[in-house]
């Protein structure tokens, strides 16, 4: 069984990794691939650029078993859509494998503007991290709430079709707030892998933006 997150990773932080080990061990995955996204559909673009990105990813998951970087977004030009994500891996992968597409309780709640969401459970079991005692944000009417399962067993079962919510450690970071910190010039620390925040201030990564912005007011 193989775990797919996908995110702008900008910068990737705890707030990514805990969840994606969390949910790895505890469901037994045979790995989690963390899938950087080109462009997103839904929020604004990047500020840092792919291949800071992707090696901030990489640095980050070193030497972790069972986690790796998957680029096939970063190199298929236009929107990075999940369900061509998917169909790519099930194309490389075959029908058979169990894949869990990771994500959020508010990205679940807004499934139904992404493009083709009705495909996705055709190629991939949905599987809801969320905050211990939250609740599922749809009625009991919906398609999806309809294929959700208590069984994690369920996930291995079958290839696809089913919506899990597992429970995580809440960690409320965001990277918008981290890019916010790096620009007044505090510490993000304790929040992200020190070889990432190592990588950020190698390259000065995230406070170009901000001197732009001071020289255009000035």
């Amino acid at each position: 069984m193989i775990g797919i997150l996908g995110g702008t990773f900008d910068p990737v932080h705890f707030g990514h990794l805990r969840p994606a080990l969390e949910v790895m061990e505890q469901l037994h995955m045979d790995e989690v691939r963390f899938v950087p996204c080109r462009i997103p559909p839904h929020r604004h673009a990047p500020e840092a650029p792919v291949e800071h990105r992707l090696a901030m990813v990489e640095r980050a998951i070193e030497g972790q078993p069972g986690f790796c970087v998957d680029r096939r977004e970063l190199d298929r030009e236009g929107p990075s859509y999940s369900v061509d994500t998917l169909e790519s891996l099930r194309a490389e992968l075959g029908t058979d494998v169990p894949l869990c597409l990771m994500m959020g309780m508010d990205a679940f709640a807004g499934l139904a503007s992404w493009h083709r969401w009705q495909d996705i459970l055709t190629l991939a079991h949905i599987l809801v991290v969320h905050r211990p005692g939250s609740a599922a944000p749809r009625g009991p009417g919906d398609p999806l709430t309809r294929a959700a399962t208590r069984d994690p067993d369920d996930l291995r079962r079958r290839p696809a079709g089913a919506v899990f919510f597992h429970p995580v450690t809440p960690l409320d970071l965001s990277g918008t707030a981290i890019r916010a910190m790096l620009r007044r010039g505090e510490s993000p620390r304790y929040l992200m892998p020190d070889s990432v925040l190592e990588y950020i201030r190698m390259h000065g990564l995230y406070v170009t933006h901000a001197r732009d912005e001071a020289t255009r007011l000035a």
